[in-house]
């Protein structure tokens, strides 16, 4: 939906029967009726007017009353037996809490759990205002149970009407710019150590050699997809870096070609989408970088997250689901 709602008005969608996948404070979620939604906590948005901060609304993704549609809360433990519930002919939308377990385990070993890439998956992860990590714990919600969880992943599975699919697409500005290959020793969302061209090298003074800048992402070749990791602090004392998605150990990364004109290049890439998206989200870093507070990026809508979801965990694109008549 592309304005954002009052507590009231999402509690009307809720009571009326229409699925819902909700992005908000946790405060306003903590006040939503029981019934089919799940919801995460994110506090930036992009609206149909501009980039903006609130935890006074919320904002949400509609699908018809008449959906069948069921949500689940999975634990740590319970996640792999998710794509068992996928449904079977639909979409499957989920929300996991930054920081989390349940998301590290998602992000290291999903690809590996049968019948994972099945169906579309698509989703975001939760967060808090940027100048309260640490201090607040993203959370995610089940409505229809009304649990509440700062590790697990919430989901929402949809069926779609027959002659209907979705559609899932990635907006990566992203590109690796030529020259040095660096791959790491162990899988993780940290390193100290890595092997560049083969050489083994600590991490941060390859980093503090080549003056690489934090906002832009190392880049993986992933069977024919550019995946982004994108760096989330570059600790000197520690002499060690973290990742908001996990390296994989053997896999070969770049540093990524910087841009002339973040904002622009954001503007152009989301204007060749397709579609009418019925779900989309953005990344926090794209916010941040190329400075989207009270501006607008053309019909671009959805919560501005800790990592976006399409089957693997992304950071710094736009992940959206169209619903789409079979060809």
């Amino acid at each position: 939906m592309k304005r954002l709602l009052t507590v009231e008005e999402v509690a009307g969608l809720i009571t009326s029967g229409q699925p819902l996948l909700v992005a908000g404070a946790e405060a306003l979620l903590r006040q939503l009726p029981r019934g089919r939604w799940v919801g995460g906590t994110i506090p930036y948005f992009m609206d149909e007017e501009v980039g903006r901060q609130t935890e006074e609304k919320l904002q949400v993704t509609v699908f018809p009353a008449d959906y069948p549609a069921r949500t689940r809360l999975y634990s740590f433990d319970e996640l792999p037996a998710l794509p068992g519930d996928y449904p079977a002919s639909g979409l499957s939308l989920i929300i996991i809490p930054s920081g989390s377990p349940t998301l590290s385990r998602f992000a290291k070993e999903g690809a590996l759990w049968p019948g994972f890439f099945d169906r579309p998956l698509a989703g975001w992860v939760a967060g808090v205002r940027l100048d309260r990590l640490g201090v607040e714990v993203p959370r995610v919600f089940d409505g229809a149970t009304g649990a509440v969880s700062g590790d697990g992943a919430a989901v929402l599975h949809v069926e779609l009407p027959a002659g209907l699919v979705a559609k899932t697409e990635i907006i990566n500005l992203f590109e690796p710019a030529g020259g040095d290959v660096i791959t790491f020793p162990e899988d993780g969302f940290a390193a100290t150590d890595c092997f560049v061209n083969g050489q083994p090298r600590a991490l941060i003074d390859y980093l503090t050699e080549r003056q690489a800048d934090p906002r832009w992402p190392l880049v993986c070749d992933f069977g024919g997809s550019l995946i982004n990791v994108a760096f989330q602090t570059i600790d000197p004392a520690q002499r060690r870096v973290t990742f908001y998605s996990p390296v994989f150990a053997g896999a070969e990364y770049r540093l990524a070609r910087p841009l002339d004109d973040y904002e622009r290049q954001f503007q152009a890439a989301h204007q060749r989408r397709r579609g009418n998206p019925r779900f989309e989200c953005n990344c926090v870093l794209n916010y941040l970088y190329a400075d989207l507070e009270g501006h607008r990026i053309a019909d671009a809508r959805g919560p501005f997250t800790f990592g976006e979801i399409a089957w693997m965990l992304l950071n710094q694109t736009v992940v959206s689901v169209t619903i789409e008549p079979l060809p």
